[in-house]
């Protein structure tokens, strides 16, 4: 670290002053949340990430569904079981609750009808969370330092 030069009265007098610590801005610059606007987890996660003055982009899943890719990304990561929302009104009127899906048959129903999604889905550089979970998103920031 080098010194700095300070202005006014002490730059006359020739004195240095020593470089101040700031704290450090989190690595993870931005983040990706899938969701829906009236999604009241979805907007915990907004209002999380951007009261950390995170950016913020949001992909709104009423309007833009979520492209294959990028689905198929967290069904590795989580399995489809795990994106599945069991307590949405999508689950219970498509009847899924009284069928045995596997993984490959969960993952295209998931993908035909984006409402059966646990949500917010949260995307980071490679790091992945999926719903309402601010203890994984403090550990995604903390990974970011």
């Amino acid at each position: 670290m080098a010194w700095q030069r300070p202005s006014g009265a002490r730059a006359a007098a020739g004195a240095r002053v020593a470089p101040t610590d700031k704290p450090r801005a989190t690595a993870i610059e931005q983040v990706q949340v899938f969701g829906r606007r009236d999604s009241r987890d979805t907007q915990k996660a907004l209002r999380f990430f951007r009261e950390r003055r995170i950016s913020v982009v949001f992909v709104d899943l009423t309007t833009k569904a979520m492209a294959p890719a990028e689905l198929r990304r967290f069904s590795d990561r989580f399995k489809p079981r795990a994106l599945l929302d069991e307590q949405s009104r999508a689950y219970v009127d498509a009847g899924l609750a009284y069928l045995r899906l596997d993984d490959r048959e969960l993952f295209e129903r998931l993908l035909s009808n984006q409402r059966l999604l646990r949500l917010p889905l949260v995307r980071a550089g490679r790091e992945l969370t999926v719903g309402p979970d601010e203890a994984a998103w403090k550990r995604l920031l903390a990974a970011g330092d």
